[in-house]
């Protein structure tokens, strides 16, 4: 079962283009668990919590489906550790290393939106040296991604999937 992941820095467009690919493809949208456990908690959390967000968001991802579109995954907990507390949970660590078998296809959203005010966001004027940091990941990874930018970005994720199965 194909993973189509969406990634990228806060306030990329990610929720709305994850959305978006699942209403099209009539496919399995996973959320992103990070904003339900921060909204119970007030937006309060500390790296012991990024264990705890990192295993409910990889639950929610290891659903059975056809295609499943996912608003972020692992890879983006493991970006937020290491810039956040300069580390990573091993367990978050080892996950994402098993994750290179399986058919994971990225989306990786450039920060070319105007930003947007959310309490749960945290790096309005760092977004392109994140956006960096997923690229280099990505790469280091060997997955297939796509950058995915500008106003077209629905037609241009579509015409990189398509491109692909």
């Amino acid at each position: 079962m194909p993973k189509i992941i969406i990634t990228g820095p806060e306030c990329s467009g990610k929720t709305t283009l994850s959305k978006s690919l699942s209403k099209y493809f009539n496919s399995k949208l996973v959320n992103e668990f990070a904003r339900t456990y921060l909204t119970k908690k007030n937006n309060k959390y500390n790296f012991e919590s990024l264990l705890e967000i990192a295993q409910n968001q990889l639950k929610l991802e290891n659903q059975k489906s056809q295609i499943i579109i996912c608003d972020t995954d692992l890879l983006t907990i493991k970006i937020w550790s290491e810039y956040k507390f300069g580390k990573c949970d091993s367990w978050i660590l080892d996950k994402i290393n098993t994750q290179k078998k399986e058919q994971r296809i990225y989306l990786l959203c450039k920060p070319d939106l105007m930003w947007e005010y959310d309490p749960q966001r945290e790096n309005e004027y760092e977004r392109d040296k994140i956006f960096n940091i997923y690229k280099k990941e990505l790469i280091s990874l060997g997955h297939k991604f796509c950058v995915i930018k500008g106003n077209n970005r629905l037609d241009l994720a579509k015409k990189y999937i398509a491109s692909i199965f």
